[in-house]
């Protein structure tokens, strides 16, 4: 065997020794595979809070637009009425 087969047989062996140990070292591959997941799992919660940032940037420019919202949500949410009406609450078993 040549002198550059020797040393290719060494460092074949020197990474496959350094591969072995970042999977078994809890620092190592395993810990790069639990941060993926992490960082995965906070771009998807990322995500649906944008998606509800916008749902409340829509609903605020309607309520400041439009007076039908405005009394929609008056009425929904701090059960308002006008006079004359009658409110019946219906509740479930």
């Amino acid at each position: 065997m040549t002198a550059r087969g020797k040393l290719l047989g060494v460092a074949v062996g020197v990474a496959g020794a350094l591969s072995l140990l970042s999977v078994a070292d809890a620092k190592g591959f395993r810990r790069y595979l639990s941060l993926r997941q992490d960082v995965s799992a906070l771009q998807q919660r990322n995500a649906a809070l944008d998606a509800q940032n916008e749902a409340l940037r829509q609903e605020i420019a309607a309520l400041r637009k439009d007076p039908a919202a405005l009394e929609r949500a008056v009425r929904e949410e701090l059960g308002y009425v006008k006079p004359g009406e009658l409110v019946f609450h219906l509740e479930s078993p």
